[in-house]
């Protein structure tokens, strides 16, 4: 039986505890843990080096604030006593709620997720995060507020996992899928051409789970728009990029539009267009939304490829059909205020 280095033990303890980091701290309890002495495995070994904090790590605040919680001859006593049973591991719970509110500090929710999951008061935190959110739009602070529903999504959790429950994650893919899956016969069938207010009832209810979305719903239309635009903003750092790709793609597939509405007054057709403008095929709209061409170029695959980027572009696309093939074009409502609020529009 070798000898682990209660030093090590510890400091790789307080460094899953400073990073929020629920993986790595079930991992220290694991049977093949290096903190395990009957294990093969050791903290001396290259592979578990991100396990133990560096030098600048160990000089942080909160990372002393941590060990010296851990160290604690109680806590070290339970883990070890953990350490050395030979059964699945009890995690210290003294240890666990500190990490879940790290984690909740860092945004890193689904780590939060799982550690309040263990303690068994995910349900009643992620309540509480939406209280203290509901009360921060109450008294006009829209970034706590946003902030306080981005956590509780967060920490939404998914029991029809295999093989065990996990944290839900939105599966923004599929439900573009479901927002386009079929086409769009009249304008007002196209999600970006809907008035402020159902549009932001329909968006919001994409963005987060519908239950949370109508806590908002009796709230005015200028909050939930200014709610609509600081989530995305805060969920979407590049969304700014997204931005300049869409007005680029707005303006080319006005001028192809009036080309085409020309050529075909003319009596040509599709064809002839592309061929007479060499190079500005159609199918570079989609292209220029996504920043890049998508195999095998369906519709579907753009579509399935913005939403995981940037999940809220789906809201201002539609499809349309363009001869013998369908693509994604932008698609919303003259002024649209939510489609101005994020920088869509063409200046």
């Amino acid at each position: 039986m070798k000898t682990v280095d209660p030093d090590d033990l510890a400091s790789a303890l307080a460094k899953a505890i400073v990073e929020g980091d629920i993986v790595n701290f079930r991992l220290l309890f694991a049977p093949f843990s290096p903190a395990r002495r009957d294990s093969s495995q050791s903290f001396a070994m290259p592979k578990y080096a991100y396990l133990l904090p560096d030098d600048e790590m160990r000089r942080d605040a909160a990372f002393q604030r941590f060990l010296e919680l851990v160290k604690r001859p109680e806590t070290m006593r339970h883990v070890q006593g953990e350490l050395d049973a030979n059964r699945p591991a009890q995690l210290p719970s003294e240890l666990i709620l500190p990490l879940a509110d790290q984690a909740v500090r860092l945004e890193k929710t689904s780590s939060a997720a799982q550690a309040y999951e263990i303690l068994r008061i995910r349900a009643r935190m992620q309540e509480e995060f939406l209280a203290q959110a509901d009360a921060a739009l109450d008294a006009g602070n829209l970034s706590t507020g946003v902030r306080g529903y981005v956590i509780a999504a967060g920490l939404a959790y998914d029991y029809a996992a295999f093989p065990e429950p996990l944290p839900a994650v939105p599966d923004y893919q599929t439900r573009a899928l479901m927002l386009h899956g079929v086409y769009p016969e009249r304008p007002e069938d196209c999600a970006g051409v809907r008035e402020t207010a159902p549009f932001l009832s329909m968006a919001l209810s994409y963005l987060m789970e519908p239950a949370l979305a109508a806590r908002l719903e009796n709230r005015s239309t200028e909050l939930r728009l200014a709610f609509f635009v600081e989530w995305v903003r805060r969920r979407d750092p590049t969304w700014d990029d997204f931005a300049r790709r869409f007005r680029e793609a707005t303006a080319f597939a006005r001028g192809f539009g009036a080309r085409l509405e020309r050529r075909m007054a003319e009596s040509l057709g599709l064809a002839e267009e592309i061929e007479e403008q060499q190079g500005e095929d159609p199918r570079q709209i989609p292209a220029l939304l996504l920043g890049r061409t998508a195999d095998p170029g369906e519709w579907w695959q753009y579509l399935k490829e913005i939403a995981c980027e940037h999940p809220a572009g789906v809201l201002f696309l539609a499809r349309q059909a363009v001869g013998d093939c369908e693509i994604l074009v932008p698609r919303y409502i003259a002024d649209s205020e939510p489609a101005r609020a994020l920088g869509l529009l063409e200046t």
